[in-house]
């Protein structure tokens, strides 16, 4: 049975919501929608497994979609796992950029890491793609990606 489901968001843990939320929103033009998060209670505990779960965050819009970036901060966290293009689960987020070495330059202005190389390749069928992974400066990473 095929569910009929629509794209609602994507999720990021922040270790400070509130600069990655100014990162994104400056580097991608993502648009900040309120109202900001200030989740807690029983059900909060119920819902993500975690006791005495105390959330804060934000939803950004992502520019050219109707899709939002929530970015959430626990008050109590797990240690960070190093950045790993290759790490279990969700991998990255892409945005779609005119000129990637220009967006790379200003990811890396305004506080992200270099990840990987930048690469053009033919793909049979689909065309010419540059990309680059980057990473934001809590470590997620970012695909610049360019297609010809």
């Amino acid at each position: 049975m095929l569910l009929n489901a629509t794209f609602a968001h994507i999720n990021l843990i922040a270790r400070d919501w509130q600069s990655l939320a100014t990162f994104y929103e400056s580097v991608f033009s993502c648009v900040r929608l309120q109202p900001e998060r200030d989740l807690k209670g029983g059900w909060l505990d119920r819902g993500t497994g975690i006791p005495n779960a105390h959330i804060r965050g934000i939803h950004l819009r992502v520019p050219g979609s109707s899709v939002t970036l929530e970015i959430l901060q626990y008050d109590r966290q797990l240690a960070p796992q190093p950045t790993a293009a290759n790490r279990p689960g969700f991998g990255h987020i892409a945005f779609q950029v005119e000129h990637v070495a220009e967006a790379k330059a200003e990811v890396l202005r305004a506080g992200g890491k270099p990840v990987g190389e930048s690469v053009t390749i033919e793909i049979p069928g689909a065309g010419k793609l540059t990309w680059v992974y980057v990473a934001d400066p809590e470590d997620n990473i970012i695909e610049l990606q360019k297609w010809h």
